[in-house]
């Protein structure tokens, strides 16, 4: 790789860790190429990033960001998996290495935060954000729906009275 493919490659990494919700880095040892673009498209597919880079290269590019220091996780063959959604990275990395043992995580980021792999295996089990929204949606729509069917006993009740005196005056 040449000095100019180099630092390009540091600058892509370095906006991707700057604008990534969280991040986790894996080591990768043993993984055939077959197993590794699986785990690509089951990231693609969540709307996260895999990335093999030097160790060197994205310790540097790790440097000037706001991303907690975690150059130290950077130990041999290693792979660093990325995204917006804080939930969307650990979440897809632990599914992975559940199934294959080759794949191991070693721990990762949250803006500055410095996570270890029982951390990132912790917030892979959270709900996502968009699952959060929608229970907390559920949870603000229920109220509103047996206010509405309070509101309406009351009229429904008088009306069944006025309804029960008619039929009774017209049996008469």
């Amino acid at each position: 790789m040449e000095r100019a493919e180099k630092a390009e490659l540091v600058t892509t990494l370095q906006a991707a860790f700057a604008s990534a919700g969280s991040i986790v880095v894996a080591q990768n040892a043993g993984l055939t190429v077959a197993d590794l673009e699986a785990l690509r498209r089951q990231m693609k597919a969540a709307g996260g990033t895999i990335k093999v880079a030097k160790n060197r290269l994205a310790k540097l590019a790790l440097k000037d960001t706001d991303t907690a220091d975690i150059s130290a996780l950077f130990i041999g063959p290693t792979v660093v998996a990325y995204a917006q959604d804080p939930m969307t990275a650990p979440k897809v990395a632990a599914q992975f290495a559940e199934k294959n043992q080759k794949f191991v995580v070693l721990g990762g980021a949250m803006g500055m935060t410095g996570l270890d792999a029982n951390n990132v295996k912790a917030l892979a089990t959270l709900p996502s954000l968009d699952q959060l929204r929608a229970t907390l949606a559920g949870l603000l729509k229920q109220p509103a729906t047996r206010i509405a069917s309070v509101l309406q006993a009351p009229g429904g009740a008088v009306a069944r009275v006025i309804s029960a005196h008619a039929e009774k005056g017209n049996a008469a």
